[in-house]
């Protein structure tokens, strides 16, 4: 026998300090950062490790037990917590699905006909009005992401993704899933003649690795953040700044808990749309209405200025139940809370028997709750990587961000705020009419995005 994992993340509530491997990490935040915060962190016996003068956010190490206090008491800062780390992407227990495999092997074949996400987006159309995604830049803030893939050849940029996890490279992670490989092949997989298509399949790919095996600090997520809006603070003076941010993770908090984190957050995110880039995230994967939520949050969900995009998937697809706009058992809602909706698979077919599945060449068989995931690349076991089965929020986010990868495309000119109208005035009103709980503004849609007046 062998399985299938569903794999995605859910909202988690596990936080602790930094492990003390090094010096306890910080993150503060002032109006600006100038000479009189780096002062500041100094005097406290502080180290800044970075810091970014306009949005004013530092992250620093200090291994003096009254650091914070006295940092809090120099009137140099708005907030200052001490780092945590976070599960930000959590698994769900594997589950059977005799005999339908973890990955497939691309070989000669292409998967095309089984990714049933670009019917309920209408890539197609928006291919054929010549919308690929030529010339947008879509950072994928994740953990790693499998750059020798065969369906991500030509997608990567390689020179300018990095890594803000100590002593991991943004091409690395663990097992063979990869859940960063995953969400860039929904973006930008290549139109190669294997394996699966992105929805935006011209696009490029920004890898910035924060987390590890799901986790990491808020640091991270933030120094990832400031990094894909603006490389040249870092460094990158070569490296052009992304369009579009896309964080397929998240955690719940409850509202009174760290605070300061939780605003430095939404400070980068808000930075990051101050430097013209659309930042996407996922809704969550532990089906709560955050519209009425009371005490709790999610984020980067509820951070700023992002967007947030809760997940659809037909039930039984395999046996031709075409409805793409059903709402995913799973997924996190809300008033005030989702934006848009898009396609992120599911698993709720009550059902263990197996169904056979044309694809490009030749079928494909597997358990028929399987076929109503989202099919993309994986890191796999092979040298030129895998494909996995997956459903989550997750995989909603770069569906939706590969749909602004195509607006950005075709208007390169077009402002971030442009860009967010156009993603929402083209979606399709779905549920109850206007905006509402569970589609925000409506389910996206890449032809209307790329040809609607």
């Amino acid at each position: 026998m062998r399985k299938t994992s569903v794999l995605f993340f859910v909202g988690a509530l596990a936080l602790a300090p930094l492990a003390a491997v090094a010096d306890p990490s910080y993150v503060l935040t002032a109006p600006n950062w100038g000479a009189k915060q780096t002062s500041a962190v100094q005097a406290a016996g502080g180290t800044v490790v970075y810091s970014h003068g306009a949005a004013g956010i530092g992250v620093v190490t200090s291994n003096a037990p009254d650091f914070l206090a006295r940092v809090q008491a120099s009137n140099a800062f708005q907030t200052a917590a001490e780092d945590m780390m976070v599960k930000w992407q959590q698994d769900t227990p594997v589950l059977d699905a005799d005999p339908g495999p973890q990955a497939v092997n691309p070989g000669n074949d292409t998967y095309y006909p089984v990714q049933w996400a670009h019917a309920a987006l209408d890539s197609p159309g928006a291919w054929a009005a010549g919308c690929t995604g030529a010339g947008a830049r879509v950072a994928v803030l994740d953990g790693g992401i499998y750059s020798a893939h065969s369906d991500l050849a030509g997608a990567i940029d390689t020179a300018c993704s990095a890594s803000f996890v100590p002593g991991q490279p943004y091409n690395n992670d663990v097992g063979t899933f990869w859940h960063g490989t995953h969400v860039a092949g929904i973006i930008a997989a290549r139109d190669n003649g294997i394996g699966v298509i992105g929805v935006a399949p011209n696009a490029t790919i920004l890898g910035v690795k924060v987390l590890h095996n799901g986790s990491g600090s808020f640091g991270n997520v933030i120094l990832g953040l400031l990094y894909a809006a603006d490389p040249a603070s870092f460094g990158a003076v070569n490296c052009q700044k992304a369009d579009i941010i896309n964080m397929s993770l998240g955690a719940i908090f409850p509202k009174t808990a760290s605070g300061s984190l939780i605003g430095a957050l939404a400070k980068a995110v808000n930075f990051a749309g101050s430097k013209g880039v659309l930042v996407i995230s996922a809704a969550g994967n532990s089906g709560i209405d955050f519209g009425q939520a009371g005490n709790y949050v999610d984020v980067p969900g509820d951070s700023g200025g992002s967007l947030a995009i809760s997940a659809t998937a037909p039930l039984a697809w395999a046996y031709g139940n075409t409805n793409y706009t059903r709402p995913a058992s799973y997924s996190d809602w809300g008033e005030g809370f989702v934006t848009l909706a898009g396609p992120g698979g599911d698993f709720a077919y009550p059902g263990n028997e197996n169904c056979t599945m044309p694809t490009a060449t030749g079928t494909i068989t597997t358990a028929c709750w399987v076929f109503d995931m989202y099919l993309s690349t994986s890191r796999g076991t092979t040298a030129t990587g895998g494909y996995t089965w997956a459903a989550g929020t997750s995989m909603a986010t770069p569906a939706t961000a590969g749909v602004a990868a195509l607006i950005k495309g075709r208007f390169p000119n077009i402002s971030r705020g442009e860009l967010k109208a156009r993603l929402i005035q083209s979606a399709v009103d779905a549920g109850k009419v206007g905006a509402d709980e569970f589609y925000g503004h409506g389910f996206v849609n890449a032809a209307r995005a790329c040809t609607q007046p």
